[in-house]
């Protein structure tokens, strides 16, 4: 059948393993939009941003640490040893270390910034986060230049397997995993525990929450510094399958949302199922109509706006 089409197997397989693994960058980034959406009602434009962040705090833990450390050791007088100049943290550190330090980030974001916004419109948070989401960008692009930095896939999940009709990379495969592993972790701890209980019953009546002897804007603050700490987890993910550059983020940024409004906005069962059957849906309309890969979850985003505006999976 697939030759009457023109489409070998093989070509149709390795775009529905491509749409797999956008999917699972897409459901990653749109879950963590929609937390911050669900729980703080602030439209987040800096995800993008912050995703490219956590590739980028990879690659510097890799390939610039040592060489700082060392200079830091020469501003106090002292000659570096050789191996604090090799020193690195590899793949598996950054997966803790990246998503940390950008949630660090974020409560600073949060305490500094968005607090002020929440009972305003959405409009000044959405313009407020893609103000910042150009300013870490610009900064980003000023000291690192366009060019994409190189990462590798730890020596672990480097190979594939040989499955008769198609090749299965073992990173790609494990990015798949852990990105399912993720989302079903982070649905768990909002709907079925007494913490994602609390922080949904915040958003509610915050007042009588807090007089329960809860710390709602503590809650608040957290609750930032975890999304954005998942799309710093996904960017860590991305880091060895694409150049890490400045407008890795600017780049997929508008799609992720497209997938958060076809979900639901502040949905997360919504945004899970949603990124990874749009990504599977864009793979296989790049084999069988490539003109229209560019652009089908925007038209589907329009459908979805026209029969149902609050989303498949949202409340109006």
């Amino acid at each position: 059948m697939f030759e009457l089409l023109g489409i070998t197997p093989q070509a149709l397989f390795g775009q529905l393993l491509l749409g797999l693994i956008n999917g699972a960058f897409y459901a990653m980034l749109s879950l963590g939009l929609a937390v911050i959406f669900g729980m703080l009602n602030v439209v987040n434009f800096a995800h993008g941003a912050l995703y490219m962040t956590g590739a980028f705090v990879a690659w510097l833990l890799l390939d610039r640490l040592g060489p700082s450390l060392g200079w830091l050791v020469t501003q106090i007088g002292l000659t570096p040893p050789e191996w604090l100049l090799q020193f690195q943290i590899g793949y598996w550190g950054a997966l803790l270390i990246a998503p940390l330090a950008v949630g660090l980030f974020g409560v600073v974001i949060e305490r500094a910034l968005l607090r002020w916004l929440y009972k305003l419109d959405h409009l000044y948070g959405l313009l407020l986060t893609f103000g910042l989401a150009l300013i870490v960008e610009g900064l980003f692009r000023n000291e690192y230049g366009t060019s994409g930095q190189p990462y590798d896939a730890p020596a672990l999940l480097q190979g594939g397997q040989q499955l008769g009709f198609m090749y299965m990379p073992n990173y790609r495969l494990w990015v798949v995993l852990a990105s399912l592993a993720v989302c079903i972790a982070t649905w768990f701890l909002i709907e079925r525990t007494k913490l994602g209980a609390y922080l949904r019953a915040a958003t509610e009546n915050a007042a009588l929450v807090q007089a329960f002897g809860i710390n709602v804007p503590r809650m608040l603050t957290f609750t930032y510094a975890g999304g954005v700490a998942l799309a710093a987890l996904a960017g860590v993910l991305a880091a060895p399958m694409e150049a890490v550059t400045p407008q890795m983020g600017s780049n997929i940024i508008i799609i992720v949302f497209a997938v958060v409004v076809i979900g639901g906005m502040g949905s997360i069962l919504g945004s899970v199922i949603t990124g990874f059957t749009l990504g599977v849906i864009e793979g296989l309309t790049k084999v069988f109509f490539p003109e229209a890969s560019n652009t089908v979850i925007f038209v589907i985003m329009a459908i979805v706006l026209l029969i149902k505006p609050a989303g498949l999976f949202g409340r109006a």
